[in-house]
């Protein structure tokens, strides 16, 4: 990711706004109904990585797969230790869904890093899942 030079030529530090821009002009991200979509016709791996208090506030998307923020990279790195029975390849789809669609995005920046190319996540987040009528599961 560049930065723009400031004064003196020193790297001017980016706003998380251009940073979520930068992100996520490197691919495209899946809305509600496509997401569900995918996952239906097993195209797709949803990945809930919101924290417990929110899963049990708001409730689970039946088939995703739960990780924690923390754990995320562990846990899909195909190559990894500690990797998920699910993370079988670097060509699987991952659609990463946090609460509102922000986290998710800096997530799929840091999947693909590990050679995750067509990771992604859910506009909206969880929030726009359930707004859409989408399955939910208490």
């Amino acid at each position: 990711m560049s930065r723009s030079s400031g004064v003196g030529g020193a790297e001017r530090p980016l706003g998380i706004d251009e940073l979520l821009a930068q992100v996520r002009a490197g691919y495209r991200r899946f809305e509600p109904r496509e997401a569900y979509d995918a996952a239906q016709g097993g195209e797709a791996l949803l990945v809930d990585i919101r924290y417990a208090a929110l899963r049990e506030r708001d409730g689970l998307i039946p088939g995703a797969l739960v990780i924690e923020r923390n754990e995320l990279e562990w846990r899909l790195d195909p190559r990894g230790s500690h990797r998920a029975p699910e993370a079988i390849s670097h060509d699987l789809r991952v659609v990463v869904i946090c609460n509102e669609g922000y986290a998710s995005s800096l997530a799929v920046s840091s999947l693909h890093r590990l050679g995750l190319r067509r990771a992604t996540d859910l506009v909206g987040g969880f929030q726009a899942w359930k707004a859409a009528g989408l399955p939910v599961a208490f």
